[in-house]
């Protein structure tokens, strides 16, 4: 099974999108990465007569934007009273309005083009079944209450199970994301663009004024550079590899055969649901999502769609799973997304990331701070996610839990020696082993058949681990993820992983 969001990739079709980067050229900007921030970036650019060159290592949309629960909402969890007491409350006050006016921006794009993409404004709410959870939900909302936003209490909800209490931002929305690209897509061509698919950008360098753009075998000549890529695939200046993380999270599509709520939910802390309705031939299909665990760290099927279709059979017993989906998103330390400029001597070079899970509001207001800065505007928001930011690493914790699992992949798991020996391994799975001193990855497929990789990511050495949901190899340190072949899937890597012939 797959996203149901890229049931829709057909619609690219029509679209004169190319196939492969296979010759030198120049633009004006140069955007890396064909999802939700690149293509909405590509759009805004292209219609101030920008020409504007799109390069995307698989399709479009085929990453985090065709495998999010794609709601639009300022209501990121339970945050502001965390931004009002770890930053200001005009600082949180700015965060939200900025969200607000993101969810605008895209209803008036859809508007502007007649966008077809089940765009719905629905209610949004934070709840719990916790009586020890009830007092941080009301703390949230005083501290909303005190930015001057005006959101609800409520104990009933069109869940069917009871809470004990629920936040509600009204007139938040949702909508199906490929849909919304495919048209954005058609727009940027339309004004001159181009999008090039299965094409990788595996280097950037600076040529006087220009910045020279590498992919396989060709290069593009540009003023700007914007990457897009989820997580930056340049490790220096920016070194954004020290400040983010990347989490892993399950959807199930789910038709209940019954008619279904109104509103889209998240429960208050862990164990995190998610909750929302999306259209699919033409009815409501339930969507829940869950099961978040930081990418890379070893994770049962118990624990992730496990969890996730034994929740959709107790409350809908005939329901049927139609889509299972998964997807990764980064995560700051600071819990703010990294938007502007790359790195202070890279001054053309602009980049979005760190959506922390809620990319669809955050990757427009991306787009409208690194559009203004193209253009001279100032953009009075861009404060709120400086790129360069030096500021105290405010979760401690976290800060410790990312050294210590980057250092055990880069050094005492190398060091380390592997606890499964050949026959262990079952068909349909995989681990490492040890063969004449060397580690090596082994997954067998249903049938035995042996593929064998160096399992040492191809972005900064960590030691890879098998992840036998997806049957892929995950880096514990900055998310990276390749396929049993060893071809790679996820950034920040963008090479392959050697192979061993058995």
């Amino acid at each position: 099974m797959s996203s149901l969001w890229l049931s829709y990739k057909n619609l690219f079709d029509n679209i004169n999108i190319k196939n492969k980067l296979d010759d030198n050229l120049e633009t004006d900007i140069c955007i890396i990465g064909a999802g939700i921030f690149g293509i909405t970036c590509g759009y805004y650019l292209s219609k101030l007569g920008f020409k504007v060159t799109i390069l995307e290592k698989d399709f479009i949309s085929s990453k985090t934007t065709g495998h999010t629960t794609a709601k639009i909402t300022s209501q990121h969890g339970l945050f502001y009273d965390y931004l009002a007491n770890s930053y200001s409350s005009t600082f949180a006050k700015d965060y939200l309005y900025v969200n607000e006016l993101a969810i605008k921006n895209i209803k008036n794009i859809i508007d502007d083009e007649n966008i077809n993409c089940d765009f719905e404004y629905q209610n949004s709410f934070v709840y719990t079944t916790k009586n020890e959870e009830i007092d941080i939900i009301k703390k949230e909302y005083n501290t909303l209450i005190d930015l001057g936003y005006k959101p609800e209490l409520v104990t009933k909800t069109g869940l069917p199970f009871p809470v004990k209490i629920a936040l509600c931002f009204k007139n938040q929305a949702q909508f199906n994301p490929v849909k919304y690209l495919a048209f954005l897509s058609k727009s940027i061509i339309d004004n001159g663009g181009e999008i090039y698919e299965n094409t990788t950008a595996k280097d950037l360098k600076s040529d006087f004024d220009n910045l020279i753009t590498f992919t396989d075998n060709n290069y593009i000549k540009s003023k700007y550079v914007i990457i897009a890529t989820h997580y930056p695939f340049i490790n220096f200046p920016g070194f954004y590899f020290t400040k983010m993380y990347q989490s892993s999270s399950y959807i199930i599509g789910v038709d209940t055969k019954k008619a279904l709520f109104n509103g889209m939910y998240i429960s208050a802390k862990d164990p995190i649901y998610s909750f929302r309705t999306a259209k699919f031939n033409n009815k409501d299909i339930l969507l829940i999502g869950g099961g978040d665990h930081r990418t890379g760290k070893p994770s049962s099927y118990n624990d992730t769609y496990g969890k996730l279709e034994p929740t959709a059979k107790k409350y809908y017993p005939d329901c049927e799973v139609l889509f299972r989906w998964n997807t990764r998103d980064c995560i700051s330390l600071d819990k703010l997304p990294y938007i502007g400029t790359f790195a202070p001597n890279m001054p053309n070079v602009f980049v979005g990331t760190g959506f922390k899970k809620w990319g669809m509001t955050l990757s427009n207001v991306a787009s409208n701070i690194v559009v203004d800065k193209i253009i001279g505007n100032n953009n009075k928001y861009e404060y709120l996610f400086k790129s360069s930011r030096l500021k105290p690493i405010k979760n401690y914790d976290e800060f410790k839990n990312m050294i210590v699992e980057s250092s055990n992949s880069l050094l005492f798991n190398k060091l380390k020696r592997p606890n499964m020996n050949f026959s262990e391994i079952k068909n349909d799975s995989g681990s490492i082993i040890e063969v004449n001193g060397e580690k090596v990855g082994i997954y067998k497929d249903k049938n035995g058949k042996i593929f064998a990789v160096k399992p040492i990511c191809t972005h900064l050495g960590c030691l890879l681990s098998w992840n036998d949901i997806d049957k892929t190899w995950d880096c514990p340190c900055h998310g990276s993820r390749f396929n049993f072949e060893g071809k790679n899937l996820y950034d920040p890597a963008f090479k392959d992983l050697s192979r061993y012939n058995f």
